[in-house]
């Protein structure tokens, strides 16, 4: 083979450097092409204990792994020749326009993951025009967050507590804050067993011990955010010292029944959401007392290990209630094609909870902003390559699980 010299004009032509992309957290997150590259980011710059809480399921997380690979079961059945030149991800929730099938899902203790915490993903929630559910384990106040936020359709993840009288409290300082919807969360009635958090000793708030200590060294910057911010408590709550474990079956009311459902129905005038139902029977039962909507939700493999998979229940419930109430699933959605094959097999709108923690790990609230990011142009782009223009068009003939 003949060798040559190449001419500076054709090296030119592939020499094309990058210039670099605004500061340390807007470049480590353009490294990230996926969810998956968003979580491994959040696992090098948190504490191990932090990150598992987050990652983590109970048990042996057999639940957490058998939601995920149902989405990996999906097939799609495209159709061609089709104008997918413009294509509009948006859909209706509760009755108003949501930007996306999409909410982010009430999680707890959020300003341990970063320090902005709920202000974060609440202006995210905001400016992309989707809800956002704020927990009764949250780490920012019903009140600051509709301070913060005051445009983001804001829903309040409520949990049962033995004292009834807290929990009303908190239901009326919703009301009063202006919130749309309640969440009520009915799938913990005692703590699922989280070995993870066991293993790492994982306190609220994080104890200083010969093992943290160690571990902040590897961390510096997440240790000095915690110290040198607002303690880390819980808005709703009187300061805890303990495992999460111990907290919810110290506070959680493990009692609660569907005449609680009813009770709330007839006392909270906005939209009534349940979460945490894995089959028929509970859809019918928790619509029947009032409902507005149902969420076909395993509490993302965090309670009971070998759960229902939310995925595979969701066609039976969107058949049994469909008519009457609003489906949403959540629990193993990492990508954007998630939320279109959740949506295809019948589901109004998909939480993620996960998901969006991995971003507010990897670069607070533009982390969270780029997990959006990431999902929409998932979505967009799955939805052009199966030859559909709306989320209407999005019919359970697009779609099937493999054996």
């Amino acid at each position: 083979m003949d060798r040559r010299v190449p001419r500076w004009s054709e090296l030119r032509e592939l020499i094309r450097p990058r210039r670099p992309v605004g500061n340390a957290t807007e470049r480590r997150l353009a490294g990230a092409a996926t969810v998956g590259d968003l979580r491994e980011i959040a696992r090098r710059r948190v504490p191990r204990a932090v990150f598992d809480y987050t990652d983590g399921a109970a048990g042996e997380e057999i639940s957490l792994r058998r939601s995920r690979e149902a989405f990996r079961r999906v097939e799609f059945r495209p159709s061609v020749l089709r104008d997918v030149s413009a294509v509009d991800p948006s859909t209706t929730v509760l009755g108003a326009r949501s930007a996306l099938p999409l909410a982010f899902a009430p999680t707890g203790f959020t300003r341990l993951m970063h320090v902005e915490g709920e202000l974060a993903v609440g202006r995210v929630a905001e400016r992309v025009g989707i809800p956002h559910a704020l927990s009764t384990m949250g780490t920012t106040s019903l009140e600051a967050l509709a301070a913060e936020a005051p445009g983001a359709r804001r829903w309040f993840q409520l949990y049962l507590w033995r004292d009834r009288e807290a929990s009303a409290a908190l239901v009326e300082r919703a009301r009063a804050a202006g919130y749309e919807a309640l969440v009520l969360t009915v799938d913990t009635p005692v703590a699922g067993p989280r070995l993870r958090d066991v293993r790492n000793g994982f306190t609220i708030p994080p104890a200083l011990t010969l093992r943290t200590m160690a571990n902040a060294a590897r961390h510096p910057q997440w240790w000095v955010d915690l110290l040198t911010t607002e303690p880390l408590e819980f808005a709703s709550l009187r300061a805890w010292k303990g495992t999460v474990a111990e907290l919810v079956d110290r506070v959680f009311e493990p009692a609660a029944t569907i005449a609680d459902v009813r009770a709330l129905r007839e006392t909270w005038p906005g939209a009534l959401i349940v979460k945490g139902v894995q089959g028929v029977d509970d859809a019918r039962a928790v619509v029947d007392a009032g409902a507005d909507a149902v969420v076909v939700s395993n509490h993302g493999g965090r309670q009971l290990d070998r759960a229902p998979t939310p995925l595979e229940q969701l066609p039976a419930v969107v058949q049994a209630v469909g008519d009457r109430a609003e489906v949403y699933l959540d629990g193993g959605i990492l990508d954007g094609a998630d939320v279109v094959a959740a949506v295809a097999f019948g589901a109004r709108g998909c939480l993620i909870g996960r998901a969006y923690l991995y971003g507010l790990m990897a670069g607070g609230e533009r982390g969270v902003q780029r997990v959006v990011d990431l999902m929409t142009r998932e979505m967009t782009r799955t939805m052009q390559l199966l030859g559909v223009a709306s989320v209407a068009e999005l019919t359970p003939d697009r779609v099937r699980l493999r054996a």
